[in-house]
This record gives C-alpha cells, sequence and structure tokens, in this order.
C-alpha cells in the first residue's frame, strides 16, 4: 500500500499511464507532454532498464535490405511496402530530431548487404529490383540512388566467401545506450513520471478510469498507453505478435579491423557492424524459429556457436580476437510487418509490434499512438 505522500505525488490523478520504458513509449509520452503542458504522464517499466529490446538493440539505423525487401514483396504490394520503408524512415528523422545527432553518435557509414554462393538465389532477386526500388523510394529517401552494386569493395574490406555486395548509402548506426539515456533524459526534463520495478498484470476499466493491478498494488489512471512490443500478449492476449529473441555478441577490441558501417546477411536474419575497432554481431533466430519464440533473454549455445562460426569463417578470416559480451533481446513480430497502432477501447491503446525494426520505427510509433489517444473522448 502506497504512502500518503507517494499516492499524492505519483499515482493521484494520473492522466495518462504508459506502460513499457522503451524508445516508443518514452516517444508516446513526450508527444503527449508536447499537447498535454499541464497533465500528470506517468511511465511504468518493470525492469531496471527497458525490458524488451530498446536497450539490447544492435544500433542499427536501418530501413529495409534489399533481400529483405524482397522477401517482403512476395506477401505485400509493392505500395504496402514502400509505405513501410517510408515510415521507418520518418520514424529515424523524427529520432534524429528529438534528440539530435550528437546525442546519439548517429554516423551515416552506409549499409551493406553480403551475399556468399550459398545465396545466389537471394542475390539475384535483390538485383532484379535494384533498379525499381531506388526509382519508387526517391520520393521517399532524399539523394537517390540509394542502393547499388560494390562487388569490388569486398577484398578490402577483408571478408571471406563473400560473392557479392550490395551498398545501402542512406543507412547508419547509433549508440543504443545514448540514444535511451538521452531519450530518457529528455522525458524527466519534461516532468514526466518514469518508475522503474514495477510489473503490471492486468488492467480493469470502468467509465471513468482504468485500473492497473501491479506488483505494487492498484495505480488507477484515465487512459492507458500499453508500449510492450513483444509481451504485448501479456496483457492483450488476442494480440498477433509473438515474441523473437535476437541474440548478439561482441569482440574485444581489433586493432586492423578493416570494415566500418551496418551489414546484413541472409535476408536480415544475421547483421553486423562494427562499434569502434570492434564487431557486433547478432541473430540467427531463423535457424530455430521455435525455440527463438520466448520471451526468455538467455543466450543458447546453437545460435551463439552460429554466430562465432560466421564470425570466424566469413567476418573474421585469420584474426585474432575474443568475445567480450553476449546478450538478447525480445523483438515483437507477427504476420504483418507493420506495428499495431490502434485502441482497445476509448480509454486503452496500444503500439507494438515494432518487427525488429524498433529503432526506425518506434519515435513514428509513439508519436502516432499519443495523438491517437489525445483525439479519443
Amino acid at each position: 500500500m502506497f504512502s500518503f505522500w507517494e499516492q499524492n505525488t505519483w499515482f493521484e490523478h494520473v492522466e495518462f499511464c504508459i506502460v513499457g520504458s522503451g524508445i516508443v513509449g518514452l516517444s508516446a509520452a513526450i508527444q503527449l507532454r508536447r499537447k498535454h503542458p499541464k497533465a500528470k504522464i506517468l511511465v511504468l517499466e518493470r525492469g531496471v532498464l527497458p525490458d524488451g529490446a530498446s536497450t539490447k538493440n544492435a544500433g542499427f539505423a536501418c530501413f529495409g535490405s534489399l533481400s529483405e525487401i524482397a522477401s517482403d514483396l512476395k506477401t505485400m504490394s509493392e505500395d504496402q511496402v514502400i509505405q513501410l520503408i517510408e515510415n521507418r524512415w520518418k520514424g529515424l528523422e523524427l529520432l534524429r530530431k528529438n534528440l539530435g545527432d550528437e546525442n546519439i553518435d548517429f554516423l551515416n557509414l552506409g549499409g551493406f548487404e553480403i551475399f556468399r554462393p550459398a545465396d545466389k538465389l537471394q542475390f539475384e532477386a535483390s538485383l532484379e529490383i535494384l533498379d525499381s526500388m531506388n526509382a519508387a523510394l526517391s520520393a521517399v529517401i532524399p539523394g537517390a540512388p540509394i542502393y547499388s552494386r560494390v562487388d569490388h569493395q569486398i577484398e578490402s574490406k577483408g571478408f571471406k566467401g563473400v560473392s557479392g555486395m550490395i551498398l545501402n548509402r542512406a543507412e547508419s548506426q547509433i549508440d543504443t545506450g545514448k540514444m535511451m539515456l538521452n531519450l530518457i533524459k529528455k522525458a524527466q526534463q519534461l516532468d514526466i513520471q518514469i518508475l522503474h520495478g514495477i510489473q503490471v498484470d492486468g488492467f480493469e476499466e470502468n467509465s471513468n478510469i482504468v485500473q492497473l493491478n501491479t506488483s505494487v498494488g492498484k495505480i488507477s489512471t484515465r487512459k492507458l498507453l500499453l508500449t510492450t512490443n513483444g509481451f504485448a500478449q501479456q496483457l492483450l492476449p488476442k494480440l498477433d505478435v509473438k515474441p523473437g529473441r535476437a541474440q548478439v555478441l561482441v569482440t574485444s577490441p581489433i586493432p586492423s579491423l578493416n570494415f566500418e558501417g551496418t551489414y546484413h546477411l541472409d535476408e536480415g536474419y544475421f547483421y553486423f557492424r562494427n562499434f569502434g575497432n570492434r564487431v557486433l554481431l547478432g541473430g540467427g533466430r531463423n535457424l530455430d524459429i521455435q525455440g527463438e519464440t520466448t520471451y526468455s533473454h538467455q543466450t543458447t549455445d546453437f545460435i551463439q556457436s552460429h554466430l562465432e562460426q560466421l564470425l570466424k569463417t566469413v567476418i573474421l578470416p585469420d584474426t585474432d580476437y575474443t568475445i567480450e559480451y553476449r546478450w538478447a533481446g525480445t523483438l515483437g513480430l507477427g504476420v504483418s510487418k507493420n506495428p499495431i497502432i490502434e485502441a482497445i477501447s476509448n480509454k486503452v491503446f496500444c503500439a507494438v509490434r515494432m518487427g525488429g525494426m524498433g529503432v526506425a520505427i518506434g519515435s513514428k510509433a509513439g508519436e502516432d499512438l499519443a495523438e491517437l489517444a489525445s483525439n479519443s473522448n
């Protein structure tokens, strides 16, 4: 039970309560503050830091590699794919506008997609749509062309067993930790209260309020915004959102590292980048879809060994290094790659299922959610 002081200071007359303190949740809170300067806005987070992927992602400011787009075109129309890419691009622009490039270490070093001989069909499918995607995206992303074939650069980067490479000149990288630190700072400067270590187990609506059942007692709010992404089904079990574990590792510093930028492989299921002179590598979920559909943040020997083999044979052959960090985060995935941004009722709203593109689309999803909640009576 809360004391009088706790209740009066933090939990009395809450206008908007947001569950989830990641990119989407804090972006929503910031937009709500712009629209409601005097409202009490409360953000609840069960973890010490955001418990999904906002502080556990790979720091890719990306919007779609060509093989991934080619795969999407099998189940989506071209207009739908272009709209999704445009939303990701707008989200990245909004993130940069909200925080500033220096505060997220935004670096436009280019993004590359590499192909091995075994990926021949993916490479051919990517080349087949290269010109059409450049044309279609020219109205969305300034400075065409976006994609170009750069096989001649493979040797200089030191890769082995790579037969083709495509550059995405508009792709960049960020420092995920700095991004979240400055997003939290901005929210706090706007008098948005963020409380950690509070688990929300459910909620009930009545005519005037939404009452949350939490690990510290009942909390009431006039409007509830759910931004728990891959964990969404724990509170909204009917939504098409499944958790997807994304495993990552980081090497020791490599003085002779030959490449910079972000890299994709196998329709984006594997991805790597430099962080200074370290290499960050993640992915492999497609090797065990069932096993990686989990809320667990434990890394597994199966996926980690495949990541290490990729490092040893393709990315860093004949190079001395050690693995210094390993971790996993939780993506929000579903049948569609579009996020779910909708009203559950006139008092409960959600923005979830970022499709593994939370860095790109999260700021826009949060802003759209805030607009939805603000405009509901």
